[in-house]
């Protein structure tokens, strides 16, 4: 008997995904438990396995397209089943109903009065909950709307399409419709959109206030030069990492989240850490930072932001950060504003350590400065709590001694 093979399910915020490769082709011998293609979710490409063996037919989505989970993309046979069998197995109920048709009605007895046709319900639309989610948030009337995924269902790129729709319509008779003009046309899809939907999400749900702080980085840069002087090649971001959970577990009002109508503190402290990649901003997250040393730290860090370079990331490893690390100080950037990556209540954006002249004790002096941003959630957390934790955040990076007090 055919098996299916069918878009696995891999998380409860994917609708879509990509089919990035076939691994085997149409006609070819698959063996069960061996990969048989690749998708992309929104964090990572993974490598699904064959669910049975035999021969690969019906191969209904080819490579780079965009696959509905629990969707079914093609089936296996075994050598003894052909393909004329396996049609016949798959047809729909319809191919039987010319036959059905064909036949004539029987005459009436006599005539009878014409009566207004029953009039057809129409069918039921369905949406999947994060496309309606991201309906109600762009106040978007969806069932008007076609869908794309499985049976008419209307999922999330449904309603990004039509959002886009949308936002473009008043522009559109003034813009220039040359199709030379076009650079490049990005998809939101992937990793794309599950940005599109975050950041969207994040602006309108959250109240969001930062606060920055310009600090003296000194003792900072000269401890990193002493620890990879003596073989620990840790980075900034791994040093920001340790003090981060040190301020955490003695300010844990920062480390919450929003779970529905209730501020859960966490006692555990997992710090994700935003990383920049070709598919997208990414975020792994190193788990119980504050039980770590700063060597161990530094090793999985730099195994995490490769993977996730590398596009081998598990969604488990992106999954239950309550507090977020983001780093722009390599491109130059002195400060900015960071958005909160929800359920969580805040975010450390950090900016570039440069020489500036600074006031101390009525000398001016050159300073390695930094610039802090602290971006909370208001509902989450008031103004002081939040300013008494970066406050502690800029103690420990100018007196990086005091962690092991």
């Amino acid at each position: 008997m055919p098996v299916d093979v069918l878009v696995p399910p891999v998380g409860t915020n994917v609708d879509t995904l990509i089919l990035v490769a076939w691994h085997r082709r149409e006609g070819e011998t698959v063996t069960r438990d061996e990969p048989l293609f690749s998708v992309e979710t929104d964090k990572a490409v993974l490598d699904i396995e064959a669910p049975a063996t035999g021969i690969l037919r019906q191969v209904a989505c080819p490579e780079g397209s965009e696959v509905t989970a629990l969707s079914r993309i093609a089936v296996i046979v075994t050598p003894e089943e052909t393909l004329t069998e396996t049609d016949a197995a798959d047809s729909p109920a319809p191919d039987t109903a010319p036959s059905v048709a064909a036949a004539p009605a029987p005459a009436p007895l006599s005539p009878q009065p014409q009566t207004r046709p029953t009039q057809e319900t129409p069918p039921r639309r369905s949406i999947s909950p994060r496309a309606r989610r991201l309906a109600e948030e762009n106040r978007m009337e969806w069932s008007s709307l076609s869908g794309t995924g499985p049976e008419g269902a209307i999922v999330e790129r449904d309603i990004q399409q039509a959002i886009a729709a949308r936002a473009n319509a008043p522009a559109a008779a003034s813009a220039v419709s040359e199709e030379g003009d076009i650079v490049e046309t990005i998809p939101v899809s992937g990793v794309r959109a599950v940005i599109f939907e975050r950041m969207a999400r994040s602006s309108s749900e959250t109240a969001p206030v930062t606060l920055t702080a310009e600090i003296n980085a000194d003792a900072l840069v000269e401890l990193r030069q002493r620890l990879r002087s003596d073989g620990v090649p840790a980075s900034y971001n791994d040093l920001l990492l340790a003090i981060l959970a040190r301020a955490l577990r003695e300010h844990p009002r920062l480390n919450a989240s929003l779970e529905g109508s209730s501020v859960r503190v966490w006692r555990r402290i997992h710090i994700g850490l935003a990383v920049d990649t070709e598919r997208g901003l990414l975020v792994p997250v190193i788990r119980d930072v504050d039980r770590k040393g700063l060597e161990e730290i530094a090793q999985e860090t730099a195994a995490k932001a490769e993977a996730a370079r590398q596009g081998r990331l598990s969604p488990e490893e992106m999954r239950g950060g309550t507090f977020t690390l983001t780093n722009l100080g390599m491109f130059g950037i002195d400060a900015f504003t960071p958005v909160i990556n929800l359920p969580e209540c805040a975010i450390l954006g950090v900016g570039r350590i440069k020489p500036q002249p600074a006031v101390v004790e009525d000398q001016i002096v050159i300073q390695k400065r930094m610039w802090l941003s602290l971006t909370f959630d208001h509902r989450l957390v008031d103004g002081g709590p939040a300013a008494r934790f970066l406050q502690r955040v800029a103690q420990l990076i100018e007196k990086p001694h005091l962690l092991l007090t």
